[in-house]
């Protein structure tokens, strides 16, 4: 079957040819890195059964972020931390978009775009939601998740993804937490209030970066989407979040073949349960996978109030809090704490099943990584 990278790598060169000097480094760096994962250019792992002694060798993964052959094992050890930290309480996914003018900007200037657009969303969550009466002087903690695509990898859309306890932590005037208090199980914040405070300081922050000369002033006319979606307990939603957190745009199964002059993918349209196969041009498809590369060292996952890694607030003593307002039966019943996510297992020999273990590394230059060989786990 053929992948994203083999579709990178067909058109790749033409591309440069065309438009090599808009490429930036960063997304030249990105398509190498992806096209060399896995063909033994950037090194090798060997494996040795523990059960038939079979040795099996294999190309080392990029390890880059955007690939969408790699970073299994860290999307499973994000979604069984973030699952691990899930409070005993219901959960609300809200997605802030920005409308179609102003994407052009975001995509002209990412860093200070998609700071801007994380800074006014959480903002704009925290006071609104502070503001109600029933959080009112509580603390939220909540997490966001950018995403730059839709349903269709070659439509950029950017917007985030905030996922929300149902509840806040009341603190005192030192900042020490009391209590906790809840809100209704469908309603987190007033949803027009939230739209407008978001509108005012996306305006602020692009001011502030200097892009808010770039748009037109048509765009300030049309409706920002924000949408407030209540999601149980919070476990789908992650398992939602999770495959993108450490991929990009589109995986291997949704390319259907690579030809002379076109890719052919599957899509699923917005509204729609059913795919339908798209094919485009072959330059085309590797400028719609360019668009959604990030900025160096871009954190695309940010944590807000008691979340933050920062907080003088704990999450135990959130947690404990929870357990207080719910009653004992809960405590007792979950411990405090969520069930966790078993870790990602080793991988098996594909003639016994038995599990591997690294006997050898050796990076591209055929050097041999010793030390490096006792912690390696493949990612795939």
């Amino acid at each position: 079957m053929p992948s994203v990278a083999d579709a990178l790598s067909a058109f790749a060169p033409a591309f440069y040819q065309r438009y090599g000097g808009h490429v930036p480094l960063e997304s030249r760096k990105v398509l190498d890195a992806i096209i060399r994962c896995r063909t033994g250019q950037l090194g090798g792992v060997l494996y040795q059964c523990q059960s038939c002694q079979r040795q099996h060798w294999t190309g080392r993964s990029c390890g880059n972020r955007h690939c969408p052959n790699c970073q299994f094992e860290k999307t499973q050890a994000w979604l069984a931390k973030q699952t691990a930290n899930l409070l005993p309480v219901h959960h609300f996914c809200v997605t802030f978009t920005v409308p179609a003018e102003l994407r052009m900007t975001l995509r002209s200037a990412k860093r200070d775009g998609y700071e801007a657009l994380f800074n006014a969303a959480a903002d704009s969550l925290r006071d609104v939601g502070s503001a109600m009466r029933s959080l009112k002087d509580c603390q939220l903690g909540f997490f966001g998740v950018l995403h730059t695509w839709g349903r269709d990898p070659l439509v950029y859309h950017p917007h985030v993804h905030f996922v929300v306890p149902g509840g806040g932590v009341l603190v005192d005037e030192a900042g020490d937490p009391l209590e906790w208090r809840s809100t209704a199980e469908d309603f987190l914040v007033c949803h027009k209030t939230l739209i407008r405070v978001y509108k005012a300081k996306l305006t602020d922050q692009l001011r502030a970066c200097g892009l808010y000369e770039d748009i037109p002033e048509s765009a300030w006319k049309k409706k920002s989407v924000v949408d407030i979606k209540p999601v149980g307990d919070g476990r789908a939603v992650l398992k939602y979040l999770a495959p993108y957190v450490h991929r990009v745009a589109i995986c291997n199964k949704r390319i259907v073949s690579v030809d002379e002059t076109h890719v052919t993918y599957t899509a699923r349209p917005s509204g729609s349960s059913h795919t339908v196969t798209r094919r485009v041009e072959g330059l085309r498809f590797v400028g719609g996978f360019l668009q959604h590369v990030l900025p160096r060292r871009f954190k695309k996952v940010r944590y807000y109030g008691w979340l933050s890694a920062n907080s003088r607030i704990d999450i135990e003593e959130v947690r404990w809090l929870v357990c207080l307002f719910l009653g004992v039966t809960v405590l007792l019943a979950t411990g405090g704490r969520q069930a966790e996510t078993s870790p990602p297992d080793r991988p098996h020999c594909r003639h016994c099943g038995g599990k591997m273990e690294v006997v050898l590394i050796v990076d591209a230059r055929c050097r041999l990584l010793v030390e490096y060989a006792l912690k390696y786990q493949d990612s795939g």
